[in-house]
Protein backbone atom coordinates (compact mmCIF):
# COMPACT_ATOMS: atom_id res chain seq x y z
CA UNK A 1 0.00 0.00 0.00
CA UNK A 2 2.67 2.42 -0.71
CA UNK A 3 2.95 3.20 -4.19
CA UNK A 4 4.94 0.16 -5.72
CA UNK A 5 2.07 -0.21 -7.94
CA UNK A 6 1.36 2.68 -8.90
CA UNK A 7 5.09 3.75 -9.41
CA UNK A 8 5.12 1.19 -12.00
CA UNK A 9 1.73 1.87 -13.77
CA UNK A 10 2.71 5.55 -14.01
CA UNK A 11 6.50 4.51 -15.72
CA UNK A 12 4.51 2.24 -17.95
CA UNK A 13 2.08 5.10 -19.21
CA UNK A 14 -0.83 3.42 -17.82
CA UNK A 15 -1.91 5.84 -15.60
CA UNK A 16 -1.58 9.04 -15.55
CA UNK A 17 0.10 11.36 -13.31
CA UNK A 18 -0.99 14.15 -10.92
CA UNK A 19 2.53 16.17 -11.47
CA UNK A 20 6.00 15.56 -12.81
CA UNK A 21 6.95 14.22 -16.13
CA UNK A 22 7.49 10.72 -17.08
CA UNK A 23 10.37 10.23 -19.67
CA UNK A 24 10.45 6.83 -20.97
CA UNK A 25 10.54 5.25 -24.29
CA UNK A 26 7.38 4.12 -26.32
CA UNK A 27 7.73 0.47 -25.64
CA UNK A 28 8.96 -0.86 -22.27
CA UNK A 29 9.53 -4.38 -21.90
CA UNK A 30 7.42 -5.69 -19.01
CA UNK A 31 7.81 -8.96 -16.85
CA UNK A 32 4.62 -9.24 -14.55
CA UNK A 33 4.58 -10.70 -11.27
CA UNK A 34 3.22 -14.00 -12.15
CA UNK A 35 2.63 -15.16 -15.94
CA UNK A 36 0.06 -18.11 -15.50
CA UNK A 37 -1.70 -18.89 -18.75
CA UNK A 38 -3.60 -21.48 -20.14
CA UNK A 39 -2.92 -20.89 -23.83
CA UNK A 40 -1.41 -23.75 -25.86
CA UNK A 41 0.80 -21.89 -27.13
CA UNK A 42 4.97 -22.87 -27.20
CA UNK A 43 8.05 -21.09 -25.38
CA UNK A 44 8.52 -19.42 -28.78
CA UNK A 45 5.06 -18.29 -28.91
CA UNK A 46 4.74 -15.78 -25.93
CA UNK A 47 8.56 -14.56 -26.59
CA UNK A 48 7.15 -13.84 -30.41
CA UNK A 49 4.60 -12.05 -28.73
CA UNK A 50 7.10 -9.20 -27.35
CA UNK A 51 7.41 -8.41 -31.16
CA UNK A 52 3.71 -7.15 -31.51
CA UNK A 53 3.70 -3.71 -31.04
CA UNK A 54 6.01 -3.83 -34.49
CA UNK A 55 3.52 -5.70 -36.27
CA UNK A 56 0.39 -3.42 -35.97
CA UNK A 57 -3.47 -4.56 -35.09
CA UNK A 58 -3.54 -6.50 -38.05
CA UNK A 59 0.28 -7.85 -38.71
CA UNK A 60 1.95 -11.41 -38.39
CA UNK A 61 4.86 -12.57 -37.20
CA UNK A 62 7.91 -12.14 -39.73
CA UNK A 63 11.14 -14.30 -39.90
CA UNK A 64 12.79 -11.30 -38.79
CA UNK A 65 10.17 -11.37 -35.93
CA UNK A 66 11.21 -15.14 -34.90
CA UNK A 67 14.40 -14.76 -35.05
CA UNK A 68 14.51 -11.75 -32.68
CA UNK A 69 12.26 -14.28 -30.45
CA UNK A 70 14.74 -16.73 -30.88
CA UNK A 71 17.60 -14.64 -29.92
CA UNK A 72 16.07 -13.44 -26.86
CA UNK A 73 15.81 -17.39 -26.13
CA UNK A 74 19.12 -17.36 -26.50
CA UNK A 75 20.56 -14.59 -24.13
CA UNK A 76 18.07 -15.86 -21.15
CA UNK A 77 19.42 -19.78 -21.87
CA UNK A 78 16.29 -20.95 -22.19
CA UNK A 79 16.62 -22.14 -25.70
CA UNK A 80 15.25 -25.65 -24.79
CA UNK A 81 11.68 -23.77 -24.01
CA UNK A 82 11.42 -22.45 -27.55
CA UNK A 83 8.84 -25.53 -28.06
CA UNK A 84 7.96 -26.51 -25.06
CA UNK A 85 4.06 -25.81 -24.15
CA UNK A 86 3.73 -22.66 -21.95
CA UNK A 87 1.02 -24.00 -20.14
CA UNK A 88 2.89 -27.13 -19.15
CA UNK A 89 6.29 -24.60 -17.54
CA UNK A 90 7.28 -24.35 -14.12
CA UNK A 91 7.03 -21.42 -12.43
CA UNK A 92 10.64 -21.02 -12.75
CA UNK A 93 10.77 -21.98 -17.12
CA UNK A 94 7.48 -19.44 -17.37
CA UNK A 95 9.81 -16.89 -16.30
CA UNK A 96 12.43 -17.05 -18.19
CA UNK A 97 9.98 -17.16 -21.49
CA UNK A 98 8.86 -14.04 -20.13
CA UNK A 99 11.90 -12.33 -19.39
CA UNK A 100 12.82 -13.34 -23.20
CA UNK A 101 9.74 -11.82 -24.31
CA UNK A 102 10.41 -8.24 -22.87
CA UNK A 103 14.06 -8.03 -24.51
CA UNK A 104 12.65 -9.49 -27.66
CA UNK A 105 10.43 -5.97 -27.45
CA UNK A 106 13.91 -4.24 -28.27
CA UNK A 107 13.05 -1.65 -25.98
CA UNK A 108 15.95 -0.53 -23.73
CA UNK A 109 13.81 -0.06 -20.74
CA UNK A 110 12.79 -3.55 -18.88
CA UNK A 111 10.22 -3.47 -16.10
CA UNK A 112 9.89 -6.31 -13.84
CA UNK A 113 6.87 -6.45 -11.33
CA UNK A 114 8.65 -8.75 -8.14
CA UNK A 115 10.48 -11.04 -10.47
CA UNK A 116 10.79 -13.55 -8.09
CA UNK A 117 7.89 -13.75 -5.98
CA UNK A 118 6.24 -16.96 -7.15
CA UNK A 119 9.88 -18.58 -6.94
CA UNK A 120 11.39 -21.35 -5.02
CA UNK A 121 14.51 -20.35 -4.00
CA UNK A 122 16.72 -21.98 -6.80
CA UNK A 123 14.65 -20.47 -9.89
CA UNK A 124 14.93 -17.10 -7.37
CA UNK A 125 18.77 -17.53 -7.39
CA UNK A 126 18.77 -18.24 -11.35
CA UNK A 127 16.57 -15.06 -12.12
CA UNK A 128 18.30 -12.57 -10.06
CA UNK A 129 21.63 -14.10 -11.81
CA UNK A 130 20.19 -13.24 -14.76
CA UNK A 131 19.00 -10.04 -14.03
CA UNK A 132 22.56 -9.00 -12.89
CA UNK A 133 24.09 -10.00 -15.92
CA UNK A 134 22.19 -8.17 -18.11
CA UNK A 135 22.55 -5.31 -15.34
CA UNK A 136 26.22 -5.64 -16.11
CA UNK A 137 25.79 -4.86 -19.73
CA UNK A 138 25.20 -1.75 -19.27
CA UNK A 139 22.90 -1.88 -22.73
CA UNK A 140 19.01 -1.54 -20.40
CA UNK A 141 17.14 0.74 -17.42
CA UNK A 142 16.10 -2.44 -15.33
CA UNK A 143 13.36 -1.52 -12.75
CA UNK A 144 12.35 -4.35 -10.64
CA UNK A 145 10.15 -4.01 -7.37
CA UNK A 146 10.65 -6.79 -4.40
CA UNK A 147 9.85 -6.64 -0.82
CA UNK A 148 13.65 -8.82 0.17
CA UNK A 149 16.37 -6.54 0.21
CA UNK A 150 18.86 -9.12 -0.49
CA UNK A 151 17.52 -9.26 -4.07
CA UNK A 152 18.75 -5.48 -4.33
CA UNK A 153 22.02 -6.73 -2.97
CA UNK A 154 22.04 -9.55 -5.68
CA UNK A 155 21.14 -7.35 -8.53
CA UNK A 156 20.67 -3.45 -8.19
CA UNK A 157 22.54 -0.70 -8.74
CA UNK A 158 20.33 1.73 -6.93
CA UNK A 159 17.82 1.77 -4.79
CA UNK A 160 14.22 3.90 -3.88
CA UNK A 161 12.78 2.46 -0.25
CA UNK A 162 9.22 3.33 0.20
CA UNK A 163 9.18 4.20 4.29
CA UNK A 164 6.00 3.98 6.46
CA UNK A 165 5.30 7.70 6.62
CA UNK A 166 4.98 7.89 3.00
CA UNK A 167 8.45 9.22 2.44
CA UNK A 168 10.93 8.24 0.04
CA UNK A 169 14.76 7.75 0.18
CA UNK A 170 16.76 6.77 -2.44
CA UNK A 171 20.55 6.15 -3.32
CA UNK A 172 23.00 3.71 -4.00
CA UNK A 173 22.37 0.43 -3.07
CA UNK A 174 25.31 0.20 -0.46
CA UNK A 175 24.12 2.90 1.25
CA UNK A 176 20.05 2.06 1.45
CA UNK A 177 20.49 -1.52 2.21
CA UNK A 178 21.88 -1.44 5.74
CA UNK A 179 20.20 -2.63 9.03
CA UNK A 180 19.19 1.21 9.86
CA UNK A 181 17.14 2.28 7.39
CA UNK A 182 15.57 -1.33 6.57
CA UNK A 183 14.57 -1.29 10.39
CA UNK A 184 12.62 1.60 9.60
CA UNK A 185 11.16 0.47 6.31
CA UNK A 186 9.62 -3.01 7.69
CA UNK A 187 9.59 -2.08 11.54
CA UNK A 188 11.78 -5.20 12.62
CA UNK A 189 15.55 -4.90 13.45
CA UNK A 190 17.44 -6.39 10.88
CA UNK A 191 21.21 -7.31 11.16
CA UNK A 192 23.95 -8.35 8.49
CA UNK A 193 25.35 -12.16 8.51
CA UNK A 194 28.02 -13.66 6.61
CA UNK A 195 27.43 -16.51 4.66
CA UNK A 196 29.79 -18.66 2.82
CA UNK A 197 29.12 -18.37 -1.39
CA UNK A 198 29.39 -21.10 -3.77
CA UNK A 199 33.03 -21.17 -4.02
CA UNK A 200 33.85 -20.42 -0.72
CA UNK A 201 34.03 -16.35 -0.56
CA UNK A 202 32.11 -14.85 2.44
CA UNK A 203 29.22 -12.68 1.35
CA UNK A 204 26.93 -10.67 3.31
CA UNK A 205 23.35 -11.15 3.39
CA UNK A 206 20.67 -8.91 5.70
CA UNK A 207 18.26 -10.52 7.78
CA UNK A 208 15.29 -9.17 9.80
CA UNK A 209 16.18 -10.60 13.80
CA UNK A 210 13.27 -12.72 13.98
CA UNK A 211 14.95 -15.47 11.52
CA UNK A 212 17.10 -18.26 12.67
CA UNK A 213 17.05 -20.26 16.16
CA UNK A 214 18.16 -18.94 19.78
CA UNK A 215 21.61 -19.79 20.23
CA UNK A 216 22.55 -22.45 22.51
Amino acid sequence: GRGKTGSRRALLGFQSLASGRRFAPKVAGYVPQHGASQAKLTGLDIVVMGRAVQLGLFGQPTAKDREAAEGALVQVGACHLADMRYDRMSGGQRQMVLIARALATGSPALVFDEPTSALDLGNQSRTLQLLDSLRLRREFAIIFTTHDPNHALAAADDVLLMMPDGGEVSGPVHEMIEPGKLSTLYGVPMRWVDVQGPVGEIRRAILPAFAGIEAA
